[in-house]
Parts: C-alpha cells; structure tokens; sequence
C-alpha cells in the first residue's frame, strides 16, 4: 500500500523568488474566487514529493506587505491539495543573542497588523479556529532537524507581525522587546491565520537580516550589508528547503497535526444556515465537508 505523503507549499519571502532542483516543473496561472494570488505558482516535484512554490511578493517584488492578497495565495495553494505550508521570511531581530544570519522556527505570533483581510468566513458563514499554537510541531521539528551545520537555527521564538512598509520608531521597538519578541517582520498575519481556516499545517523559518531599529548600532548598518546577508539567507534557505524535502520522503508522516481538522469544532453557522454563495466561495477552504 502507497503511504500518503504532504504536498508541501513553499511561500518565499524577500529574495527568495525560485527554487531550484525541481522535476516537472510548471508556472500555473490560476486565481482564486478571492482573487489573484501574488504571481504564478511553480509547481513540480523534488525526491518524490509533491512542491508548490508562491513568490509571496510576486517574482518582481512589486507588492507592498499591505498589498499582498493573502487570502488568494492560500486559496489557491489549497486548491492545488496543498497540506502543508513553510513560510521563509525575511526579519529583523529584537534580540542580541539572535544575529544576522540566523535562522528561527516560529512557534508564536503576535499581529499588530490593521489594515487586512483576515479570515475567510463572513458572508453569512462564521468560524472561530484555535491559533493557540499557531505553527505545526511536527513541521518545526523537521526544520530543524534538517538544517545543515552551516546554518545557526533556534527552534522556537516569536514572530511580531506589523503593518509596515514603514519600519518601526525606536519607542515601538523597545515595546516589543518588553513584550519578549524575538524577531520582527511583516508578512506572516493574516498568512498562518489563514492558513489554519484552510486547515493546513503551517511553519516559519524567520531568516534574521539585521537588527531592528532598537539596537545601539543599528544606525551604522549599511544597505550594501543587508542585501550582502539577505542573499547568504537566500542560499541557505534553499539548502535548507533541500534537506527538509529529502527527509518528508523518509518519515511515515503524522497525519494527527490539529491543523488537519482545525474546522471540526470551529464552524457556527448551521449547514441548513449557510448561504450558497458563500458556500461556492469556500468551496477549497471547506472541501472536506462537501
């Protein structure tokens, strides 16, 4: 008997545009009843698994933080069977123990974000899903097993979601240090959020940058420095991505993640209740109850 494997969506943040040693390679083209996702989704295969890689900003890095149709881009990454979400992101570090460099699995958010769509559920159907534990253990536990020597990489801390484009006043920073944040940036809420109505399994490799405007010298950090270390970040997510990839094809996977079942108990609204327009709407989202 064939086991089930994931089918693992790649959402790639700033400098991360591509992936690379993929089979049946194909940019599709698709949309989704909330819209166009943020470019075309490359879709193919590595060591028997099943990839689907999104540009989270689009392949030229032409949207805004705010601008990006989360919704679309999760949608459409479900619609494709998608399972299971790694998010590779692009932060700042409020911490001194967390370099630039550094990598950390997100296990937490915090969303100060506003100006947002949110949630697949309005229009008639409501859902209330647990994001108590946001991020999936078993895909943080995978990442990390799977990183190689060259990387350092915390398992655990928490991701400050702000609105952005603008980056934060010193004052701000210093109020998320005070709030134990590790690392800040601007895309993962309403990204895990979504993700969780959409019942997939979500992680977050945080690729630290620099650090964010709180540090003494933050002042004297260089543009050319920042892209020096984002590019570092880039090639090392990619071989990160590698090695995750070859160990999914090795474990008999834990279909038991709560992910899987996040709307078991979360939806209110009657079946009889629901209109049919929003049914049709959420249609992907709400697959595994038609």
């Amino acid at each position: 008997m064939q086991i089930k494997k994931p089918y693992l969506g790649i959402i790639g943040g700033s400098g991360i545009y591509d992936l690379d040693n993929i089979s049946n390679v194909k940019w599709l083209n698709i949309s989704s009843k909330f819209g166009k996702p943020s470019d075309k989704i490359l879709t193919g295969i590595i060591n028997d698994i099943n990839i689907a890689f999104l540009p989270r900003h689009g392949k030229s890095h032409n949207l805004l933080p705010s601008n990006i149709n989360y919704r679309a881009n999760i949608d459409c990454l479900k619609s494709l069977g998608v399972t299971d979400i790694i998010s590779l992101s692009a932060v700042g570090s409020l911490k001194e123990n967390i370099k630039p460099g550094d990598f950390v699995i997100i296990d937490q958010f915090i969303d100060r974000t506003f100006a947002r769509s949110k949630t697949f559920f309005n229009d008639g159907i409501v859902a209330h899903v647990s994001m108590a534990k946001p991020t999936s253990e078993n895909l943080r536990n995978i990442i990390f097993e799977s990183a190689p020597d060259n990387i350092n990489i915390l398992n655990g801390g928490i991701y400050i979601a702000m609105e952005g484009p603008q980056f934060s006043t010193l004052a701000e920073s210093n109020l998320y240090r005070s709030w134990n944040c590790d690392v800040i940036g601007m895309t993962n809420m309403p990204e895990a959020k979504l993700a969780r109505e959409a019942e997939i399994a979500y992680a977050t490799i945080a690729m630290v940058t620099d650090y964010d405007c709180w540090h003494p010298d933050h002042d004297a950090v260089t543009v050319d420095s920042i892209i020096k270390v984002l590019n570092t970040n880039s090639l090392n997510a990619k071989n990160l991505v590698k090695n995750i990839v070859k160990k999914i094809a090795t474990v008999d996977w834990n279909w038991d993640d709560p992910a899987y079942s996040a709307l078991d108990y979360a939806l209110i609204t009657p079946e009889e209740a629901r209109p049919e327009e929003a049914k049709n709407k959420l249609q992907n989202i709400l697959k595994r109850f038609n």
